[in-house]
């Protein structure tokens, strides 16, 4: 029964996924591994693959959906050097050398093509998600491979047009066949935009008018499907469908709601995607096979990764960084397994042939993540020169900005929290530097005359060029808690005297910072709190000497008071949280005062006392316990435990 196979599906990849995790790689290697345990090649523990395949086609239609709902047309033009130039030569060069190395040894020319077109795909998944760990995705190598990326996920919509063409044995010359096929496939996309533009967007307004989540999230369902529905009924397929569905919502103010609710339906499904091409993979064809997989995923990733590097250095790329954007989308990727699911299922490909492919393909991206956390190691070691001098020329850039500044302020990260100091400062007359990751703020902002250089402040040497020796204070404005505490670590190494402001998001890294040398940590969570409670407090007529007072005394006592807060069912990241316990009779607390507790040695602290309905926050040591007074107590939950155990026995 089909229940039956989706517990299994879920148990095994809740456990393999889970690990995979651990070992922080993507989530994608896990599902493609429980497919290979769980298929019909190996334990054979789901026996309906077709009922499996169905739901993972629903994981495409919406991973298709989301691309759709993030294509920007004006995007698209503004990087279009990238995006088409590079793209479109890394697409078409990689697909002509994989492509005729295949024809080479024997495949069909339809099926070498699939083949071709197939191994040019990276992973978008796995590629951007790492270099967003890595705080690379804004740099030079992050903008150069997500504008490839980009145009290698607009071709496959075109690729899926064409391959059931070839399929049906049409000669290459007979060019009018895949006209008529992408004639039709734009017939289609005017007709879903004409009626996106004039009938989805004032539908999705009257939904969106009853505030109803459920009712969005069902108007998101239909939209979404019934597009694809309609693209399969125009000939076309419920992959495409899904795709300019996307692409009409993205159009509307709904883009980024639709974006999030229907990622959970994403995720999951497009996992069960996943699962099955695992449940592709025969084992016993692959014993005999596997050093043919592992030399074609070696191959892969030379041969890719050297044809995008030598486009990279071509389109005036440094060595380094070209070498760089190589080694990050050298593997194969999930629109790789789309099309090659298309091509097995339409015949092109299949034995021993077929395996050998599809292996190689899911080995390149399982070490992929490894390839690209060490792409800057790997670039040291072939060119290591020119990356010294690339990062000499970024710290001469920074030291030219910082040229004669005196006591000056260093932020540290450009976006709109740090261009809003600026502003401050520079209507004060005080200098400062800002230092930012982002080439086409730096580039905007410098243009308009403001003094702003591109540099990585998690870098020390970017730091001194900024004038760390002669300047008065250094402000982290960027929310990536990882680059903070390195950015932290030089400066207070090397100046532990100067004055370092923080932002972050919450408090949840607070006491960590501290410890590694900020002088102030400010959460913008607290600090929207403290704002809003500013506001209502002069509003219900208190003094305003009063409220300064008040939120004064919060920010000197780091915001202990709003630090305590009761979790709900979506509880953040942080551990530390709040609990009532109310004391029985017979309790061991009974009669006992607060420091005879000694509840802070185990890591609790006594936030306030309610007893016969009046609250006494911050109670004092001597405070005595009485029975049915309410403890509201923070800590660990761990500790939280422990407190309990020593409130009512008097035990440790």
């Amino acid at each position: 029964m089909l229940i039956d196979n989706i517990l299994i599906l879920l148990g095994t990849a809740l456990v393999v996924v889970g690990l995979i995790q651990r070992a922080r790689l993507s989530p994608i290697v896990g599902y493609l591994l429980v497919g290979v345990i769980v298929g019909p090649h190996a334990l054979g523990w789901v026996q309906d693959l077709e009922a499996v395949r169905r739901l993972g086609e629903l994981g495409v239609i919406f991973l298709m959906f989301t691309i759709g709902l993030e294509f920007s047309l004006p995007r698209l033009l503004a990087d279009k050097t990238t995006v088409l130039g590079l793209g479109g030569m890394q697409l078409g060069l990689t697909t002509l050398v994989i492509g005729g190395a295949a024809g080479f040894f024997g495949l069909q020319p339809a099926a070498a093509f699939a083949v071709g077109v197939a191994l040019a795909m990276s992973s978008t998944a796995i590629v951007c998600r790492q270099l967003v760990e890595q705080t690379e995705i804004h740099t030079r190598l992050g903008h150069t491979a997500v504008g490839i990326l980009l145009f290698q996920d607009l071709a496959t919509i075109v690729l899926l047009l064409i391959l059931p063409v070839l399929a049906e044995g049409t000669p290459w010359l007979r060019f009018s066949d895949m006209v008529a096929v992408l004639t039709q496939g734009a017939g289609v996309f005017f007709i879903l935009l004409f009626l996106g533009r004039w009938g989805v967007r004032p539908f999705f307004r009257h939904i969106a008018s009853l505030h109803s989540p459920e009712l969005f999230m069902l108007a998101i369902l239909l939209v979404s499907l019934g597009a694809a529905w309609f693209g399969q009924k125009a000939g076309l397929s419920l992959i495409l469908g899904g795709f300019m569905a996307g692409m009409v919502l993205g159009e509307t103010e709904f883009r980024h709601q639709v974006e999030a609710d229907i990622r959970p339906f994403q995720d999951v499904l497009l996992g069960l995607f996943f699962i099955t091409m695992g449940m592709l993979v025969d084992l016993k064809v692959l014993v005999q096979v596997w050093p043919a997989a592992v030399l074609l995923a070696t191959g892969l990733i030379v041969v890719k990764g050297g044809v995008i590097a030598g486009l990279a250095k071509a389109s005036h790329l440094p060595a380094s960084t070209a070498l760089r954007v190589g080694i990050v989308l050298a593997q194969g990727g999930e629109f790789s397994l789309v099309i090659l699911f298309l091509a097995l299922d339409m015949g092109l490909l299949g034995g021993a042939v077929g395996q050998v492919i599809l292996s190689a393909v899911l080995l390149s991206m399982t070490v992929a993540p490894v390839l690209i956390r060490f792409n800057t190691t790997l670039a040291e070691y072939f060119f290591a020169g020119s990356l010294q001098r690339i990062r000499t020329g970024i710290a001469q850039q920074v030291a030219e900005t910082a040229k004669g500044l005196e006591s000056h302020i260093i932020l540290c990260g450009y976006g709109r929290v740090g261009q809003n100091i600026g502003r401050f400062l520079a209507e004060e007359n005080f200098p400062y530097i800002a230092v930012d990751l982002d080439p086409y703020r730096v580039r905007a902002a410098t243009e308009a005359g403001e003094p702003v250089s591109y540099g990585d402040v998690t870098r020390e040497h970017i730091l001194h060029a900024a004038g760390l020796e002669r300047a008065q204070a250094v402000v982290i404005t960027f929310n990536d808690t990882r680059s903070a505490l390195k950015a932290l670590g030089h400066i207070h190494a090397s100046r532990p005297d100067i004055s370092i402001l923080v932002r972050t998001i919450d408090d949840t890294h607070l006491e960590e910072l501290l410890n590694a040398g900020a002088t102030e940590v400010i959460p913008d969570a607290l600090e929207a709190s403290l704002t809003l409670a500013a506001h209502i407090l002069l509003l219900l007529g208190v003094p305003i000497r009063r409220v300064l007072r008040r939120s004064t005394e919060v920010r000197a006592d780091r915001y202990s008071l709003l630090r305590t807060f009761f979790h709900g069912r979506r509880s953040p990241r942080r551990r530390e949280r709040l609990q009532v316990f109310r004391v029985p009779k017979g309790g061991y607390a009974v009669g006992r005062t607060l420091q005879e507790l000694a509840l802070g040695r185990h890591g609790v602290t006594v936030t306030a006392v309610r007893r016969q309905g009046i609250r006494r926050a911050n109670p004092t040591p001597e405070m005595r316990i009485e029975a049915e007074d309410a403890l509201i107590l923070h800590g660990s939950p761990e500790a939280l435990q422990r407190a309990d155990r020593r409130l009512l026995t008097g035990k440790p």
